[in-house]
């Protein structure tokens, strides 16, 4: 009898073992889409078999053992810092690149080329006020692409301005989402898979906005490092980060656009360290590429100085010829005005001095030798310059435009192909991981077929078992 018993206790354990293993592969097949999710595996072992001390032999369930694998998920993590970065780098540019208009019928190269035909037009006919109200005309159509160019660059830097923060506000969210599941942990969730999930897919999530170190501690809980340096998490304390616009106090040019600053949460400025993911690729869009056009308090920008350049070569060449020769000869008055006090604003303000009327524009050079249509001639010759008077760092108005327009779509051209590279880097990444961690639906449904019929044999043991105990127990019990 006590051999019936102790086998019928064995088959027990082992049904309650078997169906602690279906549990968990119920569990994968479950959660086989789950972010973060990673595959679990119910380990089982052999209870000791010696009747002289009474024990039964038989399984039982040991723990359940997880596959994560955190050097894939850091792999995963790095690669999606990346193309958050090259991702942004994409968007950014891209918009970008629609101020900078290189068409022959639009934007400021049009407007340039209408200009000097103007000028040669006038320099026909000197006197003539037809084209010289043609060039005035003219004049303000450059100055009106020049504001309008800079208008769209400035709408980009404030979209550029929003993103910084909505993206500052969205990793304070993630973190404070994985501040949540550390409490968790804390609490006794430790070996929790769905918190484990959800831990794993927040950090991928918060990899694409920032670069981020992650460190298991051995309590469970996380810490997560921005940049390897900035503690955003250490156990159940977030440590937020913040932006700001500020300009420095030692600028070159005060009036300047304010540069875009990342504070920790003890008010350190963290800036130089942050870099990678959307984070880092707007910061270096705001404060490098967008103050290389619109300017900044260490620089004046490349538009602002190119139209600084083209009206002060206009108005030198009109205000060193004459109206008349006089006596006393009278001079030529300037046609382009703009904020003299602000380098960085030069391109937003240039306009034609309104009170300038077509008599007053000078078309003869004194000379020697003395040109009656000199001053017209030379404006005209500025498409084709042949000196470095009539120039911008040795290259026309147009082309030295052309190259900025360049610029921007080289830029851009890399953002791209880089994005390409990394999207199959995280491809490859992801893909590695699912293989390290991943649940295989085959694999669950061949576990789930033998556990079944391991569980089944062991119920007819138990059917079996229990009919010869009930035999037995009829055999001795007496017959009245």
């Amino acid at each position: 009898m006590g051999n019936l018993l102790a086998s019928l206790v064995s088959s027990a354990n082992a049904l309650q073992a078997y169906n602690q293993v279906l549990q968990v592969v119920q569990n994968n097949v479950a959660n086989a889409d789950t972010p973060g999710y990673a595959e679990q595996t119910q380990e089982l072992y052999a209870r000791p078999f010696d009747p002289e001390l009474g024990t039964l032999g038989g399984v039982a369930a040991g723990s359940i053992v997880s596959a994560r694998n955190e050097y894939a998920e850091q792999a995963v993590r790095q690669q999606t810092t990346l193309e958050g970065e090259a991702q942004q780098n994409v968007n950014s540019l891209t918009a970008l690149q629609s101020c900078f208009d290189i068409s022959d019928n639009a934007g400021i190269p049009n407007a340039l080329n209408n200009f000097f035909n103007a000028a040669s037009a006038w320099g026909q006919d000197p006197d003539d006020t037809v084209t010289r109200q043609t060039v005035i005309a003219q004049a303000g159509n450059v100055a009106q692409a020049f504001q309008q160019t800079a208008t769209q660059l400035t709408q980009v830097d404030q979209d550029t301005e929003t993103q910084l923060q909505q993206t500052v506000d969205q990793i304070n969210s993630l973190v404070g989402q994985l501040q949540g599941y550390n409490k968790m942990i804390l609490a006794g969730a430790r070996n929790d898979s769905g918190v484990s999930a959800g831990v794993n897919s927040t950090l991928e999530q918060l990899s694409q906005y920032c670069d981020i170190t992650s460190l298991q501690q051995s309590d469970g809980s996380v810490t997560v490092l921005l940049n390897g340096q900035t503690p955003l998490l250490v156990e159940d304390q977030q440590y937020s980060i913040g932006y700001k616009l500020e300009a420095s106090d030692t600028a070159t040019y005060p009036g300047g656009r304010p540069d875009a600053h990342i504070v920790a949460s003890d008010g350190s400025d963290i800036t130089a360290q942050t870099t990678g993911g959307q984070l880092g690729s707007l910061l270096n869009i705001h404060n490098q590429v967008l103050a290389s056009f619109l300017g900044s308090g260490s620089q004046p920008g490349e538009l602002n100085s190119m139209a600084q350049q083209f009206a002060d070569c206009v108005n030198n060449l009109l205000t060193n010829g004459t109206i008349s020769d006089g006596p006393p000869p009278v001079p030529g008055v300037p046609l382009f005005t703009y904020d003299t006090t602000n380098a960085t604003n030069v391109a937003a303000t240039l306009a034609v001095d309104p009170s300038v009327t077509p008599d007053q524009l000078a078309a003869t050079t004194p000379g020697p030798p003395y040109v009656s249509n000199g001053v017209p001639l030379a404006i005209s010759a500025m498409a084709n310059p042949q000196s470095a008077s009539a120039e911008i760092d040795g290259e026309s108005y147009t082309a030295y435009y052309g190259n900025l327009a360049a610029q921007v779509g080289s830029q851009l051209s890399d953002a791209q192909n880089q994005l390409a590279v990394q999207q199959s880097a995280v491809a490859q990444a992801q893909d590695l991981r699912q293989q390290a961690q991943g649940v295989d639906l085959d694999e669950e449904a061949a576990t789930l077929i033998q556990f079944q019929k391991a569980y089944e044999a062991n119920s007819r043991m138990i059917s079996v078992l229990d009919g010869l105990s009930e035999d037995l127990i009829n055999m001795l019990t007496p017959i009245t």
